[in-house]
């Protein structure tokens, strides 16, 4: 069985371009004991992958040249050699751009998910899927979410931050978010039911409108993109604050030439709980996440947003897009459109 998949042709600099990946076509090695053979339907587009990019120290491995775009998976089970997964099943692990993936037991993220019916494909690739538990785990466990908090969550239209916002409003906290453009920031009042935005883009002195929206500070800040905003935030915390840092997007395309902190101090003078994450490490929490977030996302509770590309060929352009700002929500790729998305699919019994 011969595997299309896309590696990395050159390291870039700054937003990636077309010419940092190429497509490559191999042979789908025989199964070892233990190890899955699942056909890929969806993958899940992320910004923490651009660091995987370049050849810096980070949480998980640099790609090598020639080496597998690496990204969350969702496909289909086609053969198995592990007693916990039959043909049929839907498997989901951190393994890369490519038609057919063999899964190790060892391998990150790697999982046996229960599809309900009722739901898309996507949904397990987004709001209830990694970026969803992402949200729920930093919220609970890292960012011990109380109800009545004041909370701010930074790239609030993102796959995360939309999520975040959400599920700490369903969960009784006032939620501010920032973001990049004036649109967005209507989506997420509107649309998702955030209390406020902040235009960063459009605010000429960003610590004085986060002041305007938090006169008391903040308790819980949900940090996905570091830089300028975690700078002007850390100031306007209240006193034992606590901040899970999630990402650090506005570093991704820079990661040799980062934004320095310049009240990191501050850290000690609200005596601050900052603390970065990664969710697929809280695993005690992550049955209760989906289970919660599908049955706010059925109920009409919490609205999950996705930008959906077809085929393996638009993962590239997808990913450049997503780096660029230019996209909210979820962006994934579905490898068929056979997958059904969001987009068709509504909410039981909604208008």
């Amino acid at each position: 069985m011969i595997n299309r998949r896309i590696v990395l042709a050159a390291r870039p600099q700054g937003v990636p371009t077309a010419d940092t990946f190429r497509i490559e076509e191999a042979r789908v090695p025989e199964l070892r004991e233990g190890e899955v053979l699942l056909r890929n339907r969806v993958f899940a587009i992320d910004p923490a992958v651009r660091g995987m990019l370049d050849d810096v120290k980070s949480y998980l491995p640099s790609v090598p040249i020639g080496g597998l775009i690496p990204t969350m998976v969702l496909g289909e089970v086609v053969a198995s050699r592990n007693p916990d997964f039959r043909e049929g099943d839907f498997g989901r692990a951190f393994i890369g751009w490519e038609n057919y993936s063999v899964i190790a037991p060892n391998s990150v993220a790697f999982e046996n998910v229960s599809v309900a019916p009722d739901l898309p494909l996507t949904v397990y690739m987004g709001a209830a899927g990694w970026s969803g538990i992402t949200a729920y785990v930093g919220l609970k466990r890292y960012g011990e979410m109380r109800e009545g908090d004041e909370v701010l969550v930074s790239a609030a239209a993102g796959a995360v931050g939309s999520v975040a916002g959400q599920v700490a409003r369903l969960c009784g906290c006032r939620v501010i978010g920032t973001v990049s453009t004036a649109q967005k920031a209507r989506a997420i009042v509107e649309d998702l039911g955030f209390h406020g935005a902040i235009d960063y883009r459009a605010a000429p002195d960003l610590g004085a409108e986060i002041d305007r929206h938090f006169p008391s500070g903040i308790d819980l800040y949900f940090d996905n993109v570091g830089g300028a905003t975690l700078d002007a935030v850390l100031p306007r915390m209240k006193a034992f604050g606590r901040i899970p840092v999630c990402g650090m997007v506005s570093n991704y395309n820079h990661q040799t030439d980062p934004y320095r902190i310049a009240n990191i101090w501050q850290v000690l003078v609200n005596r601050i709980t900052m603390r970065g994450f990664l969710a697929y490490e809280a695993a005690d929490l992550i049955e209760e996440a989906q289970a919660r977030l599908t049955g706010w996302i059925r109920s009409g509770e919490l609205v999950a947003t996705e930008n959906v590309a077809t085929g393996i060929e638009a993962a590239p352009e997808a990913f450049i897009r997503l780096m660029s700002g230019q996209t909210s929500g979820k962006t994934l790729v579905r490898l068929d459109d056979a997958v059904t998305t969001l987009a068709d699919w509504r909410v039981p019994g909604a208008a």
